[in-house]
């Protein structure tokens, strides 16, 4: 019974720990149960989230990819019409100077017509030069020159007849092509320049300068003719920045292309068979005509010298200055020096006591629009003489080379003196030592100033000067003449250092 009793109390004791245990894995599984549902929830929020996201995000990419393909499509539509703007409408524009690129007396000397002709040769001579352009392209072109000037000068040197036969060949010009213009710019070396270069501000630049047009794709190439100006290679150095500019821009060549244009790398085109490839002063120099005049200046020619600063007594060289002197052919100026002792030296003691300004080695240069002074041949004794003349004693500028003085009698220098055509001319030389106060720019006809330094590649050792007259040295002491006013590399020995007047 014992034995019984000890079982049951085992099975007792048993049964109570399977209840306790029973109970505890109940509220276990009931809290993991609780966990996993509420983890469950968690999850399926998670994944509705997800799934939202994840039809959001198809929904985007599809945008999307519509957005990219509607901007791949307007993309390829802009570069389609892009290249078909760049395309239409193309041109070559032609931009001429000219005051130095000249036509052919061919062409001017048949006056209307000759313009018509010139513009045609002229258009067709811009498509060769041209390849691969559009069928369809156009040609600009549009000459800046000084007309009267030029026309005055081309009759000086014989090249026309008449004057009028430019006025009407530039009429032809403009007249024979739409696109073709022949402007009369007036005087003054800037005009024309500042219509081909055009302004460093863009928005001022004119349609048919060089700077707004290089800024167009429409237009495919620009043809300036500018071969005979230096002043356009620092331009050309600033606009021809990478290899697709400079493959627009050509320069027409007439007269034969200055060193500075070619060091610019620029391509050349050889226009020959419109243009002229020599300069007009080439063929019969306008310092000969002052060379000359009438033995002696009478008061009347004296007179002619004009009445203004500024003046000369002699024309500009340039064509663009070149004025009506009565073409007489007198014997030309060239004289006999007196020498002290009263007699005439001759022969090589006669032309070794001249001096010739501008020196003759000079005549390629060109230092601006007007152009080198007329030439003066002067007797080195007479010039020294003259200079000797001190105070009161000076020759009046005034009074013989513009004459009458307006001071009149209370002018300081002498009046009196009958001045001889050697004295004359000294004082001519003397007073262009002084530059004129508007330079190139000047448009006096007879400026007596000076337009450029006279004393480069003078020797004055005969006439007591300090220079030495080598090539490219200025023989004057004390130049009162800048850079500007002297060729290209010209060594200044001894530049102004005071305001003193040579004469």
């Amino acid at each position: 019974m014992a034995q019984f009793l000890d079982r049951y109390r085992i099975i007792e004791s048993q049964k109570e720990d399977t209840v306790t245990f029973v109970k505890e894995l109940l509220v276990y599984i009931d809290k993991l149960e609780n966990d996993l549902r509420g983890e469950n929830n968690r999850l399926s929020k998670e994944l509705e989230d997800a799934q939202l996201d994840l039809d959001d995000a198809r929904r985007s990419r599809r945008e999307m990819q519509q957005q990219l393909t509607a901007t791949s499509q307007r993309l390829g539509q802009y570069n389609t019409d892009n290249e078909s703007l760049k395309n239409r409408n193309p041109y070559i524009i032609v931009l001429i100077d000219g005051d130095g690129t000249i036509f052919h007396e061919e062409y001017i000397r048949q006056g209307l017509e000759g313009g018509k002709k010139a513009a045609n040769a002229l258009r067709n001579a811009a498509l060769e030069q041209c390849p691969n352009i559009p069928d369809d392209v156009e040609v600009i072109a549009k000459i800046f020159a000084n007309v009267s000037g030029l026309a005055k000068a081309m009759k000086r040197v014989g090249v026309l007849d008449n004057a009028e036969d430019l006025r009407e060949f530039s009429l032809g010009f403009t007249q024979g092509k739409a696109s073709f213009d022949f402007i009369d710019v007036g005087h003054g070396k800037e005009r024309a320049d500042s219509k081909i270069r055009g302004m460093v501000v863009p928005s001022l630049d004119s349609p048919e300068a060089t700077r707004w047009n290089i800024r167009n794709h429409n237009c495919k190439q620009i043809l300036l003719g500018v071969s005979h100006d230096a002043g356009y290679a620092p331009f050309l150095d600033e606009i021809l920045r990478d290899e697709s500019t400079t493959r627009r821009v050509s320069i027409i060549e007439g007269t034969p292309i200055v060193r500075e244009l070619a060091a610019t790398g620029t391509r050349v085109l050889n226009f020959d068979h419109i243009f002229r490839n020599d300069k007009l002063l080439e063929r019969q120099s306008p310092y000969s005509q002052f060379q000359q005049l009438p033995h002696g200046l009478p008061p009347s020619q004296l007179q002619a010298l004009g009445n203004g600063r500024g003046q000369s007594p002699t024309p500009p060289s340039t064509w663009a200055g070149v004025t009506s002197i009565p073409l007489t052919t007198p014997p030309p100026m060239v004289f006999p020096v007196t020498l002290k002792n009263g007699t005439s030296g001759g022969g090589a003691a006669a032309s070794a006591l001249n001096i010739v300004t501008p020196h003759p080695k000079l005549d390629d240069w060109s230092p601006g629009d007007r152009g080198l002074d007329p030439t003066l041949t002067i007797s080195a004794v007479i010039l020294e003489r003259t200079k000797r003349r001190a105070g009161n004693t000076k020759l009046c500028n005034n009074h013989y080379l513009r004459g009458p003085c307006p001071k009149g009698d209370e002018c300081v220098f002498e009046h009196k003196h009958k001045a001889s055509e050697e004295e004359l001319k000294a004082i001519a030389y003397l007073t262009r030592l002084n530059p004129c106060v508007n330079g190139q720019d000047c448009d006096v006809e007879y400026c007596i100033y000076g337009h450029h330094c006279p004393s480069v590649g003078l020797n004055l050792a005969a006439v007591g000067g300090n220079g030495k007259g080598e090539d490219g040295v200025c023989a004057a002491f004390g130049c009162r003449f800048g850079a500007e006013g002297h060729p290209p590399g010209t060594v200044i020995k001894h530049p102004k250092k005071w305001d003193k007047e040579y004469y």
